[in-house]
């Protein structure tokens, strides 16, 4: 299909001047433009092509950016962006110079922040409303030339903590304010819990399907008593037709309007032209289809929610693979502890695809639970069942788990509880970018008591670490990996058991000029490097296994004889494993100048492939041997050589 209406859409300015007869015909071409590149490159595409219309309809009646559009989950910003001038950009989704795969206020000025994690718009269109009104720039009847403000919402984040939050305040608000509620029946995956319920039962009700209602029973029942009873007369006679009465959301102080066909563009454009001069907080509520467009992603939204480049052959769908993921490891190895142990318990947070858990699910669903977009609830519900006796293991991006610190912390560490961590996506994640990078789990983590950290170097390295965590019951646990394959290299090896605070020696050597401690899988490129500079420097490589606590014993060893270490870690070097190695020899009174750190930089990396990233951060082959070289000239030629044998672990798992 060409797209000969996008290709001439600069601006919305283009898509106000189209006729409405041409706007289906925009949106089959929005639809055909984003299958096909994410066929390409990977990327959002169920939850793109769901809001296509939504996004048509609201850039032909507001006037962003003048009016302010906030971003609830981010990832559902495709036709936004293609609304907005950036059709050029779509060749190169989520690479580098290419179209971002979250808003991003450096790519456009119609993007108001780079966001990429749920339940935050309408905290963030209050805001904006207030500063706007404060600032005399707010519409209202008295300023029509003011902002209006709107908040989208999808993917069912209207149920996470912060957006319940964000609703509390935003119906305190006396002037517009617009929450759009894309409402297609799915999180991530199938949304969870008691709001999820009520929406369903909300969209097959005589509401949905009978939408006039006469509004003055609905504003006579309005909860806030004088304040709202000049409501009525405030909508006018078109909007009163469209409000439905919904308890739930006007329990916040927000009028409800639909549910309404979000795919209907009529509709759709006259709802939001009626109601957009109202000078009241006000939720439209657009019942979507996920993956609308095409049979094969309407059909498993779920596996085609971000999928990796595939291609389309008929009605047969091949996901291109590139070997075994840590994300798949961890799964199986999850089922086998829940196998063998049955006081282990899991849980994700939405995200039971994404890290793994989905066989869990499967297989065991009286001990596994999604407990949808809430983190921090996740985190406490886990610290319950390990108050009670069990052994709960959470599953969770290690950027999504920033939510759930303070949960950590209070309901967790505090209190001693075998709470454990399994953190997917950890360092740098590729086409995702920024919003999405596991930078600062290690610095965290490491401020809790008690905690004990560690990482996997390969499926092996997972399994023991994971059967460690089984065991420790003295307090918080949590395993980091990365959003990559394994490494099977190391897999005839024997894999040793974690021993608490202990490292692994991956390549020992007598005589070293440099000692590596890596932390994660950073240990095979750190590998790879050694080797490559054997006839140049002589080094000794470690997994070093442990954040908290390290090992000590390797850090003695080698600062006594005057090596110098490098320490490797795919985390920022703010409070991550560097530090903690740093920190052991500045308090025991050895020579910390012998150290070298290498990890993330203090800088934001933006979308590309990971290879790009690690490259930028210094952690590809290359950048690692550089940081090599720059340990090996910190050596000490005046230090005592102590004549400590190597360390080794060979006891089998």
């Amino acid at each position: 299909m060409d797209a000969t209406i996008l290709s001439n859409i600069a601006s919305p300015a283009d898509l106000k001047a189209l006729p409405l007869e041409e706007l289906p015909k925009l949106a089959a071409e929005m639809r055909h433009v984003i299958c096909e590149q994410v066929q390409k490159t990977g990327g959002h595409l169920a939850p793109n092509l769901g809001v296509i219309e939504l996004f048509i309809a609201l850039h032909r009646v507001f006037d962003f950016p003048h009016d302010r559009l906030l971003f609830d989950v981010g990832h559902q910003c495709y036709p936004h962006k293609l609304l907005t001038g950036r059709h050029h950009l779509l060749g190169r989704l989520r690479q580098r110079h290419g179209m971002g795969g979250f808003p991003d206020p450096s790519e456009s000025e119609q993007d108001l922040f780079m966001v990429g994690h749920a339940g935050t718009a309408i905290s963030t269109a209050t805001g904006m409303a207030r500063g706007d009104t404060i600032r005399g720039e707010g519409w209202s009847p008295e300023n029509p030339g003011g902002r209006r403000t709107v908040a989208f919402v999808g993917d069912a984040s209207i149920v996470n903590g912060l957006a319940m939050e964000g609703l509390n305040h935003a119906g305190t608000l006396n002037r517009q304010f617009l929450v759009v509620l894309n409402d297609n029946g799915m999180s991530i995956a199938k949304p969870q819990g008691a709001v999820a319920s009520y929406f369903d039962r909300l969209r097959v009700s005589d509401t949905y399907r009978s939408m006039k209602r006469a509004a003055k029973g609905v504003v006579k029942n309005l909860p806030g008593g004088d304040m709202l009873r000049d409501w009525g007369h405030r909508l006018g006679e078109v909007a009163k037709d469209m409000v439905t009465e919904d308890p739930w959301f006007e329990k916040f102080g927000l009028l409800h309007v639909g549910p309404i066909d979000g795919h209907d563009l009529p509709s759709l454009i006259e709802t939001l032209a009626t109601i957009k001069d109202v000078d009241l907080p006000i939720v439209l509520h657009a019942h979507t289809i996920k993956g609308k467009g095409f049979e094969y992603t309407e059909n498993d939204a779920t596996a085609f929610h971000s999928p990796k480049p595939h291609s389309v052959n008929g009605c047969r769908v091949e996901v291109k693979t590139g070997g075994r993921s840590f994300t798949a490891a961890f799964g199986d190895a999850l089922c086998e502890i829940l196998e063998s142990d049955g006081t282990v318990t899991a849980c994700t947070a939405a995200m039971p695809d994404g890290t793994g858990v989905v066989k869990a699910l499967e297989r065991f669903p009286e001990r596994t639970w999604d407990t949808g977009i809430c983190e921090s609830h996740a985190a406490d519900m886990m610290s319950g069942m390990a108050k009670s006796g069990l052994r709960p293991f959470f599953a969770v991006y290690s950027t999504f788990l920033q939510r759930a610190f303070d949960q950590c912390f209070q309901e967790a560490s505090l209190q001693g509880l075998p709470l454990r961590l399994c953190l997917d996506r950890a360092g740098l994640v590729g086409g995702d970018g920024a919003v999405h990078h596991g930078f600062c789990d290690v610095s965290l983590l490491r401020t809790l008591p008690g905690a004990v950290l560690l990482a996997a170097i390969d499926e092996p390295s997972l399994r023991a670490g994971l059967e460690f965590m089984r065991r420790y019951d003295e307090g918080l646990s949590a395993i980091r990996y990365p959003r990559d394959n394994v490494d099977p290299r190391l897999e005839s090896d024997p894999c040793p058991p974690f021993e608490y605070g202990r490292a692994r020696v991956l390549r020992s050597t007598p005589k070293p000029d440099v000692v590596v401690m890596a932390y994660g899988v950073p240990a095979m490129t750190a590998l790879d490097a050694a080797e490559a500079m054997q006839e140049e420097l002589s080094v000794e490589v470690w997994d070093a296994r442990f954040a908290k606590p390290v090992d000590e014993q390797v850090i003695t060893q080698a600062l006594q004889q005057g090596i110098p270490i490098l320490t490797i870690e795919e985390h920022g070097l703010i409070g991550g494993f560097g530090s903690a190695v740093v920190e052991f020899a500045s308090r025991t009174g050895l020579d910390a100048g012998l150290i070298q750190c290498a990890g993330l930089p203090d800088t934001w990396i933006h979308q590309g492939t990971r290879a790009e990233q690690l490259a930028e951060a210094g952690l590809d082959i290359e950048g690692i041997k550089r940081a090599i070289r720059a340990a090996n000239a910190r050596r000490r030629t005046d230090t005592p050589v102590v004549t400590t044998p190597t360390r080794g672990i060979t006891t089998p798992c």
